[in-house]
């Protein structure tokens, strides 16, 4: 990566870049963490959907009983738990392990797991609260104006409030995008992390903001390009027929379903997972250098390193 400001192309090359680079230690990340994510997920959609009486009696009966009802809403709610745990915890220790691996890759240094996993493993806690607390805190900020519009029940108020709490929420999540970042690679606190993160992006939201949808919906396509032909092949090899996974029901969902279906879903994760955190990182690198001149002391870090492998 050019030790400059950088634009937004630069950006996304330089996250593809790290990726190939250092594929050994990303792949080693990346397919770890989505196998094991990927096999929980599964068991959990089996044992509480795929197996689920309950759920069954609802797409099955037009007026299924209360007791039904209830029990299909604990199984759901049993695996968007569990699932929902599992993907939070694998993005907090990809984006910790990914993070470091991006910044020594910056220097031209090169950074296997073991070394990833010490300089990140003190900050994975930091990091698991700072991941909760910003969703928290957009969700917060929609919820929050929409909830006391619907008090005085005038329709228009409600459509007002919805819209501006969407707008103070997506302006919240800009203001903190960076906080991960800084967390991981200053040693910062929780708050200090997010405090750090509204400094770097003051003066640069619609830039960072830009970015950050840029690469949303490139991951998002690339996703839907590997996992939709994926979860259509599973129908078919489960005997499902093509047309299952747009109207498949949740009886659909074998073993043979979510093995292959996961291999496309593991897939994804491999691919965007690095990558989303290569431009979260490169996005803060660049904003440092923009604001305080950080080339100049990588620049030197650079030529140190240099130096001692010379040497």
């Amino acid at each position: 990566m050019p030790l400059r400001p950088l634009g937004i192309g630069e950006i996304l090359d330089g996250a593809v870049s790290t990726a190939r680079a250092h594929w050994r230690t990303v792949l080693t990340i990346a397919l770890g963490i989505a196998i094991v994510t990927e096999l929980i997920s599964a068991v959990a959609t089996h044992t509480w959907i795929g197996d689920s009486s309950s759920i069954a009696a609802l797409e099955d009966k037009p007026n299924p009983t209360d007791e039904e009802i209830r029990d299909a809403l604990v199984d759901l709610t049993a695996v968007l738990s569990v699932t929902g745990v599992v993907t939070i915890l694998g993005s907090v220790l990809a984006t910790a392990m990914l993070t470091i691996v991006v910044s020594r890759a910056v220097l031209g240094r090169d950074v296997t797991v073991g070394e990833a996993w010490a300089d990140s493993r003190s900050r994975l806690a930091r990091l698991l609260g700072l991941v909760l607390l910003v969703p928290l805190i957009s969700i917060l900020a929609l919820a929050v104006p929409l909830v006391l519009a619907a008090l005085t029940d005038q329709v228009g108020l409600v459509i007002i409030a919805a819209i501006g709490g969407t707008v103070l929420a997506t302006w919240l999540w800009v203001r903190f995008s960076l906080a991960a970042p800084a967390l991981m690679l200053e040693r910062q606190g929780v708050i200090a992390a997010l405090r750090r993160s509204v400094k770097l992006v003051r003066g640069s939201w619609w830039r960072v903001f830009g970015v950050q949808i840029l690469v949303l919906t490139l991951l998002t396509v690339v996703g839907g390009i590997i996992e939709i032909p994926t979860s259509v092949l599973a129908g078919v090899v489960a005997g499902n027929g093509a047309d299952s996974f747009f109207q498949g029901s949740a009886t659909d969902l074998t073993w043979t379903y979510l093995a292959v279906a996961g291999i496309g879903s593991v897939i994804s994760s491999t691919i965007t997972l690095p990558i989303g955190a290569g431009v979260v990182a490169l996005l803060y690198i660049d904003q440092r250098i923009r604001r305080e001149a950080l080339d100049l002391e990588l620049a030197r870090a650079a030529g140190v390193a240099e130096q001692g492998r010379e040497s």
